[in-house]
């Protein structure tokens, strides 16, 4: 097991049950910008004018044009990889979430960063099942943005 200097936890795929309980992160911030939200907007066909209008958004509730929760919560697999690197793994699956909360809103422009705690490694077919809760923050504001319970299968090579 390691850390890089940019903060990455390395791990191989038998050490994985050892990160049960333990914290990472933070990963790099990622800025969101306009344009960011406008392609998430025409991708998903949401266009609500919170997201996409940034005159009409600046009379509106926040201020500001905020991006889509989906959006946020979409960034947490690339964080992930900010967070935690395992070696020995041939595939790495998304395999769902299990709770997901848009806890408060994401302006445009604001920076987001990931903290993950490990909460469970269970071993399945071919590897392990890494449960883990996500909170995606913009530094400095009193709650987060997205705190979702994710799970991912890390599975060995494929032998042949």
């Amino acid at each position: 097991m390691g850390t890089t200097a940019s903060g990455t936890r390395t791990v191989s795929l038998e050490e994985l049950p050892g990160l049960v309980g333990q914290r990472l992160g933070p990963s790099r911030p990622v800025r969101i910008t306009q344009e960011q939200v406008d392609a998430f907007a025409a991708a998903t066909h949401d266009r609500q004018w919170l997201h996409t209008d940034p005159a009409r958004a600046a009379r509106g509730p926040f201020g500001t044009t905020v991006a889509h929760g989906y959006l946020t919560l979409a960034l947490q697999t690339s964080l992930l990889w900010d967070v935690l690197r395992v070696v020995g793994a041939g595939s790495v699956v998304n395999y769902g979430l299990d709770r997901v909360r848009f806890v408060s809103p994401v302006p445009v422009g604001s920076e987001l960063v990931m903290d993950v705690e490990v909460t469970a490694v269970t071993p399945v077919t071919g590897g392990y099942q890494l449960a883990y809760t996500a909170t995606i923050s913009v530094p400095g504001a009193s709650r987060p943005g997205c705190v979702a319970d994710v799970l991912f299968r890390y599975l060995r090579p494929e032998e042949g």
